[in-house]
């Protein structure tokens, strides 16, 4: 698709997707490999982000819907960003149908005349009745988007560390002498702020006014200063659970998803703090100019269906971005998920707005800072 590369984050969040399977049937997927993209009229191309995100997504949804509907899904990888998508739509050379984009992905395009608007009116209801627009969780309805996962990133710790009593709010990250270690962080401003912002007393609600003044992100960077040199830095989402495990860090900002295969699989005594968890939002796109409109869209509306994504949180860990979805997710996998209720309470939405405006000033401000004593 051209000479695009995916940015740093694009990779980052390709990374994180790449997950070990979390239960026996999400094991069973592997065996559904991604199809090589030589599509002929009448079929479906559904690009996601490869993987076992991927796998899971080819095993309960193209499969099943192709299954139902004599409908040949085949399967491409997509790399983050809009370029791609750009691409195809300007050259009139559309060979994508549906696509797997994050929220901030899908509303650049969207705005761009690249995708097509979706009626949420013409989803199917939850499995109790409730329309669709009443089901999904807020943020997982768009004028060109359906969403179907929110992952996000939280603090997890070594429980073995902190005998006396584990941490119970984003405040006790921040918190050395209570809770002493190192603390992991990933190298963005990205998380690092909220949280800090959050640990200092902001409310959920209030985080992005705040760090939209001066004096907010100040506070932030004097709020982060109080543990700099306790930080470990990392890049990608396997190395929290590495970090913990090897006792480099007591605390550290993580994906859920990761963790949860350290404790289930691994056995690893590790702890979720959900107090001021970060969450983002991606869902199905379809591209504007696809010769399959009827059949994407159909294709969309089986995929984020109340059991489609149930089965799909099962398998990935991620959270499913209908309410009624919650309920159905394997026992052992619901509660961790980003979604829950019992965990989402205080939680903090990703802006995209406020990131597409001050992500430039907010990285340079980081690099100066981590560039100082």
């Amino acid at each position: 698709m051209g000479d695009f590369v995916p940015s740093d984050d694009e990779k980052e969040h390709n990374e994180m997707k790449f997950h070990t399977k979390l239960t026996a049937q999400a094991i069973a997927l592997v065996a559904f490999g991604t199809v090589s993209l030589s599509a002929s009229a009448g079929d479906l191309v559904f690009a996601s982000w490869g993987g076992s995100y991927q796998d899971s997504q080819v095993a309960l949804a193209s499969k099943p819907f192709g299954a139902q509907t004599g409908t040949n899904v085949k399967t491409d990888t997509y790399n983050g960003g809009i370029a791609q998508i750009r691409s195809q739509v300007q050259t009139n050379n559309v060979t994508w149908d549906v696509v797997d984009m994050q929220l901030a992905d899908a509303t650049r395009a969207c705005d761009e005349g690249l995708l097509e608007k979706i009626d949420s009116a013409s989803l199917p209801p939850a499995k109790g009745g409730a329309a669709a627009k009443a089901d999904f969780l807020p943020g997982g309805l768009s004028d060109c988007m359906v969403g179907n996962v929110s992952w996000s990133t939280m603090v997890a710790y070594n429980k073995d560390a902190f005998k006396s009593g584990e941490p119970k709010t984003i405040a006790d990250f921040f918190d050395l002498k209570r809770f002493p270690g190192k603390r992991g962080l990933k190298k963005s401003p990205e998380t690092a702020v909220e949280f800090a912002l959050l640990a200092d007393g902001v409310k959920p609600a209030d985080v992005y006014k705040v760090l939209a003044t001066p004096e907010g992100v100040n506070r932030a960077f004097k709020k982060l200063d109080t543990i700099k040199s306790s930080i470990v830095w990392w890049d990608a989402g396997a190395q929290p659970p590495q970090l913990l495990a090897d006792r480099e860090v007591t605390m550290t900002s993580a994906y859920p998803n990761r963790i949860l295969v350290a404790v289930q699989q691994d056995k690893k005594p590790f702890g979720f703090l959900w107090d001021g968890e970060v969450m983002n939002i991606e869902g199905l796109a379809i591209v504007k100019g696809t010769k399959n409109l009827k059949s994407a869209q159909d294709f969309v509306k089986f995929s984020t269906n109340t059991e489609s994504l149930a089965k799909l949180a099962s398998a990935t860990g991620l959270g499913p971005m209908r309410k009624s979805s919650i309920a159905l997710v394997d026992p052992k996998v619901a509660p961790y998920l980003p979604t829950n209720p019992a965990n989402s309470k205080g939680a903090v939405a990703s802006d995209i707005s406020f990131w597409a405006d001050h992500s430039d000033d907010l990285n340079q401000k980081f690099a100066v800072w981590l560039g100082t004593n």
